[in-house]
C-alpha cells in the first residue's frame, strides 16, 4: 500500500521555550519531558488535580523548546491553563501557526516521526509542506480501524480518566517519572488494577448511534457510545459486561477487540 498524507485541520501547536521549559512541562504532564530529545515525539496529557483528562498532547522536542500538538479548538484553553501554572518559571508560551500532517499506510516520508502510540498509525510532522493525497476523514477512519481513541472527541467533558482512554497502553503515561498533575490517582488506578472501563471499538450497520447513547448488555448498562462514523465508533465499556448481546440506540452492536490490546481474563 502506498503512503497517504493528510493535513490535520483539527490540530494546532503551542511552543514552550525558555530555560525552564522542560522542567516546567515535566512537572505538569504525564510524559517525561526532561529526556525529550530534539526531533523526538511523545504522547501524553495534562490532567486535572483529581486525575481527570483535560488535554491530550503530542510533544515535539526542539533544541531550545518543546512544541505541543493539541486539538485546535482546545488550544486557547490550554494556553490559559499553562499561563496559570507558569508562576515564576522562565518560559515563553505562545501559539505556533505551523500545520500538522499525518502519514500512514507505507514507508514514512522524510520529515515524519513515527507515532509513539502504535506503529500502525504511521507518523506525524509539523511545519513541513508535503503534498497531501488524503483527507483528515481518511485519517480518522484509519485510526478508528485500529481501535485507537481520539481523546479529544471521545472524552466525556472532564469526567474521563486517562487510563479509560488507554493512555497507559498507548505510551501516554510515564509511570517511572516523578510527580505530575493528577499523578496520585492515575498511579493508584494502575497499581491496584482498578480499571473497570475502557474505550473500545464497536461495529454496527449504518450511521453511528448518538454520542452518549447507552450501551446495553441485555437489561444491564454496559457503557456509552462515543465518537464514530458509518459502521464503527468508539465506546466506553465496562470490562465485566462485554460478553453477551450488546445493543445501542435499539440496534445490535458488535465489540471489535483491538489486536494491540490484551483482553482481560
Amino acid at each position: 500500500m502506498s503512503t497517504l498524507i493528510a493535513h490535520l485541520d483539527s490540530r494546532a501547536l503551542i511552543r514552550v521555550s525558555g530555560p525552564d521549559a522542560r522542567p516546567f512541562l515535566h512537572n505538569l504532564l504525564t510524559q517525561d519531558i526532561e529526556s525529550l530529545a530534539p526531533n523526538a515525539l511523545r504522547f501524553g496529557g495534562l490532567l486535572s488535580p483529581p486525575g481527570r483528562l483535560l488535554f491530550d498532547l503530542f510533544l515535539w522536542g526542539e533544541a531550545d523548546a518543546v512544541v505541543l500538538d493539541v486539538a485546535a479548538d482546545h488550544r486557547e484553553a490550554l494556553l490559559q491553563r499553562l499561563a496559570m501554572y507558569r508562576l515564576r518559571a522562565q518560559v515563553t508560551i505562545e501559539a505556533d501557526e505551523r500545520p500538522v500532517f499525518v502519514a500512514w499506510g507505507g514507508d514514512l516520508p522524510a520529515g515524519f516521526t513515527p507515532d509513539p502510540r502504535l506503529a500502525g498509525l504511521g507518523g506525524r510532522a509539523c511545519g513541513a509542506d508535503p503534498a497531501t493525497d488524503a483527507s483528515e476523514g481518511d485519517w480518522q477512519a484509519h485510526r478508528l480501524s485500529l481501535g485507537i481513541p481520539d481523546p479529544t472527541a471521545d472524552a466525556l467533558s472532564d469526567k474521563t480518566w486517562p487510563i479509560e482512554a488507554n493512555f497507559d497502553l498507548l505510551n501516554g503515561i510515564d509511570f517511572r517519572k516523578g510527580c505530575f498533575v493528577g499523578q496520585e490517582t492515575t498511579s493508584r488506578m494502575k497499581r491496584r488494577g482498578s480499571i473497570r472501563t475502557r474505550m473500545l471499538p464497536i461495529r454496527f450497520d449504518g450511521p453511528p448511534p448518538p454520542f452518549g447513547a447507552e450501551v446495553l448488555n441485555g437489561d444491564l448498562r454496559a457503557g456509552e457510545v462515543l465518537s464514530g462514523r458509518e459502521g464503527g465508533a468508539m465506546a466506553l465499556l465496562r470490562l465485566d459486561r462485554l460478553d453477551g448481546d450488546l445493543t445501542a440506540d435499539g440496534r445490535a452492536i458488535r465489540l471489535r477487540w483491538p489486536a494491540w490490546m490484551e483482553r482481560p481474563a
